[in-house]
């Protein structure tokens, strides 16, 4: 029997008007609103992250045609222009918060546009929409140390429990990146699964730390959306993706080596 993909939707800002930052990432009221119609007369059927992951998990079936739409960093768009489609639709979604991006007690000031508040997460969490973790600053978490690292993870963690009252289950890796180091110190903090991007379909054998997600953005029109939740021509759709990626591994995993020869110096 084939195993079977699930494709993973990553979304970021849903705005008409996104910064300069976050624009190219960013997907446009109208087309959000288009392609979940489209889910919809697809007959897809929009699951939670940990609801899949649990699937998996527990080898129960997954629901017929299962999508994921996931949302990045905390953009005050996706509960100004996201929520009320995903309401009209009933689908289910996960949030992934940078907590220190988040405008309330913990905002560092770094986000990249206008960012959501903890009222407006806490409406999110109310309409059913899962909130995951997404590191407290949002860096390269491999390229920290161990320390700066569990803080990342921990501190995110430990928000937002306090602002929600639930224990985030699901973790995704600002800009994707994660090791093996990574990926152990995640579950040792206590996330049940962890997002990834790799520009691919998500299956089972990936294991619950390093699922793969497809990058919806503001170039994506509707025939290529098609495409990417029916699991058609990923490959091709992300090859230059691809290429930039592998070249850029090779610089981080150099930088790497080198911070670790400097530390096992002093």
């Amino acid at each position: 029997m084939t195993e079977a993909s699930v494709p993973i939707l990553m979304y970021h800002a849903i705005d008409t008007d996104p910064s300069e930052a976050t624009r190219e990432l960013s997907v446009t009221p109208d087309d959000f609103a288009a392609q979940l119609a489209l889910i919809g007369d697809l007959g897809l059927t929009p699951v939670t992250t940990a609801g899949l992951a649990a699937r998996w998990r527990t080898g129960r079936p997954l629901p017929a045609r299962p999508v994921l739409i996931t949302f990045d960093d905390g953009y005050e768009g996706v509960h100004r222009h996201a929520l009320p489609v995903l309401a009209k639709h009933g689908f289910a979604a996960t949030l992934f918060v940078s907590t220190g991006w988040i405008r309330g007690p913990y905002d560092t000031g770094a986000g990249l546009d206008t960012m959501l508040d903890w009222d407006q997460v806490r409406e999110l969490a109310a309409a059913d929409v899962e909130i995951g973790g997404h590191s407290h600053t949002h860096p390269q978490l491999d390229q920290l140390d161990d320390d700066r690292l569990r803080h990342e993870l921990i501190h995110c963690k430990e928000i937002v429990t306090d602002e929600l009252g639930t224990v985030p289950a699901s973790f995704a890796y600002p800009y994707g990146y994660s090791s093996r180091r990574v990926r152990q110190a995640v579950r040792e903090t206590g996330y049940g699964q962890a997002l990834a991007v790799g520009n691919g379909l998500a299956r089972r054998h990936q294991g619950p730390y390093a699922l793969r997600r497809v990058t919806v953005r503001r170039s994506t029109g509707i025939e290529e959306f098609e495409r990417l939740v029916q699991g058609r021509a990923i490959a091709r759709n992300f090859a230059r993706d691809r290429a930039l990626t592998k070249g850029y591994a090779l610089v981080r995993r150099a930088r790497q080596v080198r911070r670790k020869a400097i530390r096992s110096r002093v």
